[in-house]
């Protein structure tokens, strides 16, 4: 059940995830619009025309009956059903054009909400409509990085006073115990794939304080960590030989044994204290078989973030919505909403901490887990069938959300997936020692 919200809350949201969309296409001539045919990039002209789609057909029409306002939208604008590689090539509006649909379905959905509060329909499907945007927005900020263009600008940017906080070395000790893995029926709001919270025993282990730094991954990278086989899973190596990978992505060398660091369209400095952002599953793992370390279970990483010690041993029964507690994320607490257009170094922002001392397990970037993304026990789908179910046993779990992630649409048991290859995406990880 969706906990009913009032139709002004729905009317600000939906306009604000709407303003982060036009700061990222604004600038960008139509060439950059449609961009390069990749397979991890669609045509950014194709994909905000797919989000005013969304809202068109899961709300106006699918619910409320409403014509439709761009009748051939379902066959161009379908991402289930219209193949990635055509995307290019469909009879797409003109910019104009699709700003033009865009507006006139964000004025159609919100005319329709009454005074007060929204019912409980209406209070499910906008605020996942919108958190559907919000997921668009963060895919067209790392477009943005994987194509080079410019640095987007957002109306909220502002750094933290201790971004360059530096580096937060050591482990934290997390009791064993039973926890409760995913989200409990009584939430406001659910994603289908956090159904429903079911127990889990957790050993004792520990896990970093923090993400994985550049400096700690441009030691594995100068030892050779790309070139030793034995350091890489069969299908990592097969990866890396394909790709041709001898360093992340987007680190360029500038100088002698120095390393540089494309940040949309310009390079800088390799920041030594940031996390490492932009790597694979597969890299994540060749890392820590060169540490000596591992990955954390998802369940490992929840316990981590949202769990708290029990008084006499072991792990509480209570868990929290975020690392740091109950309320709602704040800037002193995570590097959410692209406020700082980037990364942070990973020991700012303490308020955030969890009960046992690990920072920024929310923001800052995705952390790669051991999991394989599958169902929790009574798994259904929502109204949008196609969100978890078609990519269940083929992707893996990130956990924590990233410096672009809005903070609305994100709690602690928010459950990201990718393929392992995927290195465009704004993941990065924390390790465990190694399991005797």
């Amino acid at each position: 059940m969706t906990e009913p919200v009032s139709a002004d809350y729905l009317k600000t949201i939906m306009r604000d995830a709407r303003a982060r969309t036009l700061e990222l296409v604004a600038g960008l001539d139509d060439d950059q619009v449609m961009g390069p045919k990749l397979k991890i990039v669609n045509p950014l002209r194709w994909e905000i025309g797919h989000v005013a789609w969304f809202h068109e057909k899961f709300i106006l029409r699918d619910l409320y009956g409403h014509a439709p306002i761009h009748p051939p939208g379902d066959a161009i604008y379908d991402s289930i059903a219209i193949a990635h590689d055509t995307r290019w090539d469909l009879p797409l509006l003109g910019m104009d054009e699709t700003l033009g649909y865009m507006a006139n379905v964000l004025d159609a959905c919100l005319d329709r909400l009454p005074e007060g509060m929204a019912s409980e329909q209406d209070s499910y499907i906008y605020q996942f409509a919108v958190f559907h945007e919000d997921m668009h927005t963060e895919a067209y900020t790392y477009t943005r990085q994987t194509l080079g263009y410019p640095e987007p600008r957002f109306a909220n940017a502002a750094l933290p006073e201790d971004a360059d906080a530096g580096a937060l070395p050591g482990d934290a000790a997390v009791p064993g115990g039973e926890i409760r893995l995913g989200t409990e029926k009584d939430a406001p709001l659910v994603f289908d794939n956090e159904k429903w919270a079911h127990p889990v025993t957790v050993e004792p282990f520990e896990i970093a304080k923090a993400p994985v730094t550049n400096a700690a991954f441009a030691a594995f990278v100068d030892d050779g960590g790309y070139g030793r086989r034995a350091l890489w899973s069969d299908a990592g190596w097969a990866w890396r030989e394909t790709e041709g990978a001898e360093h992340p992505v987007y680190w360029v060398r500038s100088g002698e044994g120095d390393w540089g660091l494309r940040r949309f369209d310009t390079v800088v400095d390799l920041p030594p204290h940031r996390p490492i952002v932009h790597v694979s599953w597969h890299e994540a793992n060749a890392y820590c078989a060169w540490a000596g370390r591992r990955l954390p279970s998802e369940a490992e990483w929840d316990a981590a973030a949202l769990c708290e010690p029990a008084p006499g041993g072991g792990l509480a029964a209570r868990k929290r919505s975020y690392p740091w507690g109950d309320e709602r994320p704040e800037a002193a607490h995570a590097n959410l909403d692209g406020r700082a257009l980037g990364c942070i170094d990973v020991a700012a922002l303490p308020a955030g901490d969890s009960a046992f001392g690990c920072r920024q397990m929310l923001g800052n970037v995705w952390e790669w887990t051991a999991t394989t993304f599958a169902p929790y026990p009574g798994f259904a789908p929502d109204a949008y069938k196609d969100y978890s179910k078609p990519v269940f046993d083929t992707t893996k779990v990130l956990r924590g959300g990233a410096w672009a992630t809005r903070g609305r649409m994100i709690t602690g048991r928010y459950r990201n997936f990718f393929t392992p290859d995927r290195r465009d995406v704004m993941a990065g990880f924390r390790t465990c020692p190694a399991q005797a």
